[in-house]
């Protein structure tokens, strides 16, 4: 690895008015839309963390000329000193070792995943940059970047963050070490690794069994382990009055099963923070008491539409709330101290949702906010509960200009069967207030399937296909989680089928209202979203003009099957025990698969589609792209198929995002914009 630059992080910015200045100069008239690069370039700032005393702020920085670099500020001074930035890769992951001291790992956002051959490595520094240290290489298949040979000193390629906050008070992090199955190349299990960032010096806690996921509790010591074999996932928890391992439950680790339940974190007084659902539709945040090893009756946190999703907020190792999301991100405070700052701080930002993160051992009155709105993009700030002042960090995406933003609402849609489908909806700037506006719209269908697709926030797909005049509808079909187990458990087995409908369903609804033009709707997608996109234009051809599928799949059977020439980021657990669940076997499932491939029915889409792959995608290969090409391209001559080189599973890289959007732009303005023919 070539040297280390940290000075120049500063260039240009040398206080916290530099750091939040606008990365362009708004010239163009307010008619002009926004460019694609304002909606698709990387973040100028992200990943901001307090120190764990809270006097500093550590953040992600990108100028747009060099490589992400690693800065921290002084909050009381305002001074900004750089901590790390590598000229050729990026800073990754990092989190605070204790005041002092940072870890990090780095990427390569200037290569797509197929043309990258390093590991994530791992670093460490104090926040001036001094006392640099390399912990792991990079260097994998016989390939080296670590610009060191003391191999004895550094760690393994396979070593990596744990992404959670150790105790803070040493100069030691807990990071993972994965072991790999050698068939597959797959992760079979972790290993936890305690490791001081300024010796290099490493303990191994012994594990359970083949660990998958590790849980620090509130001081940050491991306390529990998952472990999953044969399509079991089991809970096991370090006893800390015995030091040994207990199991406290068993379950399938697919589907939904009786006295399933999954940790969050931990209280006090021998308390396990989990969800479950407890014999209700929607999870709830309980408490699971680990010397009786039962699960308390009463919920917490329990909402009425939506399965608790949240993360627990810490200081002085104690719980003070949540962080949860419901239609959108919130704060739910159990202290009452933090609950009247975050009135202080909703009163000085009442156009978004903020969220509130107090240090972890507080020696300052600083608290971080993170707001956001459906029009503003991530806003980082600092709160002083003292002086009750306000500062700006930065901007996520400072081009973007939130008057000029799209609108998003939530509305509840039932299909035909009835079930309630969940269903976003965007506006172009102005339109929202238009009794029937009659627009063009792109429906555009989340990837997974089995997540939940959106929340109330800016997006930047939703609000560029706005900028252009578009509305935008994104229905949580049924298989969607986060919506109970109802909504979850109707979209097993049922691609192209009712989920399908769900999506036909919730635009004939935009059509009903007087939203959408029926005569000027395209749906597109990628992954998931990519094939409901195809076989939307089989099922619902008098429905859609156009359709726009990226990193789609296109055949069902060769999905579930181990034909590819090619190794598979889909694990083989979830191949042999979830895919049968929720999906379908490809063996006694053949005829359904069949029915409702794209690839299967090619012949059907008579619609101009553009299609967009990576040749890297290890998810779904180019090969399904390509099938599906040559065998509707005969009758479809306005079928298009974009292959972007060495992109995987989607798009890493800006140019490539800013080339894609382009040309999604360009199409839809030939099939349902301003350049359209009439029917």
């Amino acid at each position: 690895m070539r040297s280390l630059i940290h000075r120049s992080i500063l260039a240009g910015a040398l206080s916290l008015t530099a750091l939040t200045a606008l990365a362009a100069t708004a010239t163009t008239a307010a008619a002009t839309p926004p460019a694609v690069e304002s909606f698709f370039s990387r973040a100028s700032i992200s990943a901001v963390q307090l120190s764990p005393d809270g006097r500093y702020a550590a953040f992600r920085i990108n100028n747009g000329t060099e490589r992400d670099g690693l800065a921290v500020v002084n909050l009381e001074s305002n001074a900004v000193n750089g901590v790390a930035r590598f000229s050729d890769v990026d800073i990754g992951q990092f989190q605070w070792v204790n005041n002092q001291r940072l870890v990090f790992d780095t990427v390569d956002r200037n290569q797509a995943p197929g043309a990258v051959h390093y590991a994530p490595g791992m670093y460490a520094a104090n926040r001036d940059g001094s006392d640099l240290r390399q912990l792991v290489e990079r260097a994998t298949y016989g390939r080296d970047t670590t610009g060191t040979n003391i191999r004895a000193r550094v760690l393994p390629y396979n070593t990596y963050l744990l992404r959670q906050d150790g105790a803070q008070n040493s100069d030691a992090v807990y990071v993972r070490r994965a072991n790999f199955n050698e068939v597959r190349n797959e992760v079979k299990s972790y290993d936890l690794l305690r490791l001081n960032t300024v010796t290099g010096a490493v303990e191994t806690l012994g594990r359970p069994g083949d660990v998958q996921d590790w849980l620090l509790d509130q001081h940050g010591v491991p306390r529990l382990a998952v472990t999953e074999e044969a399509g079991r996932s089991a809970l096991h928890y370090l006893d800390p009055a015995h030091n040994n391992w207990r199991q406290l439950a068993s379950f399938a680790t697919y589907g939904l099963t009786s006295g399933v339940f999954h940790p969050v974190g931990f209280g006090a007084n021998g308390k396990l923070y989990v969800t479950a659902q407890a014999g209700a539709d929607k999870r709830s945040l309980r408490t699971y008491d680990l010397a009786s090893s039962q699960l308390d009756k009463e919920a917490l946190i329990e909402l009425a539409d939506y399965d608790f999703s949240g993360e627990l907020v810490y200081s002085q190792g104690r719980m003070l709330g949540v962080e949860l999301l419901s239609d959108a991100r919130g704060m739910t405070w159990l202290d009452p101290a933090m609950a009247k700052v975050q009135q202080a701080v909703d009163a000085l930002l009442p156009n978004t949702s903020n969220l509130l993160r107090p240090p972890k051992q507080p020696q300052s009155p600083w608290v971080l906010v993170s707001a956001f709105s459906d029009k503003q993009p991530a806003l980082y700030l600092v709160y002083n509960t003292e002086t009750k002042v306000l500062n700006k960090l930065g901007s996520a995406h400072p081009a973007i200009d939130p008057a000029r933003m799209a609108q998003q609402d939530l509305h509840r849609v039932k299909a035909r069967d009835g079930l309630v489908i969940p269903t976003w909806l965007t506006l172009p700037k102005g339109s929202e207030k238009q009794a029937r506006p009659q627009l063009p719209m792109v429906v555009l269908v989340h990837g997974g399937p089995f997540v939940r697709g959106e929340e109330w926030g800016w997006d930047a797909q939703a609000q560029f296909l706005a900028s252009r005049g578009y509305a935008v509808l994104q229905p949580e079909f049924r298989g969607s989680t986060g919506f109970g187990a109802r909504h979850f458990r109707a979209g097993w087995k049922q691609w192209g089928l009712a989920m399908q409908d769900d999506v036909a369903d919730a635009t004939r609804w935009a059509v009903a209202q007087g939203i959408a033009d029926p005569k000027r709707i395209c749906i597109a997608g990628a992954s998931y979203g990519g094939y409901a996109t195809l076989m939307g234009l089989v099922n619902d051809a008098q429905l859609y003009r156009c359709g726009v599928s990226w990193a789609g799949v296109t055949d069902l059977a060769m999905l579930a099957g181990q034909g590819n020439r090619f190794v598979s980021d889909m694990g083989d657990s979830y191949r042999q025990f979830g895919l049968p669940v929720l999906v379908g076997d490809p063996v006694r499932d053949a005829d359904r698969f069949k029915a409702t491939s794209p690839l299967q029915q090619a012949g059907r889409v008579t619609r101009p589609v553009l299609l967009a792959h990576g040749s890297a995608d290890r998810r779904v290969p180019i090969a399904q792209a390509k099938a599906f090409y040559n065998a509707v391209k005969a009758g479809n001559p306005e079928a298009e198929l974009v292959i972007y080189d060495d992109e995987g599973h989607g798009w890493s890289l800006p140019q490539t995002q800013f080339d894609f959007w382009g040309r999604v732009e360009t199409f839809l303005n030939k099939h349902i914009g301003p350049a359209a023919k009439a029917e």
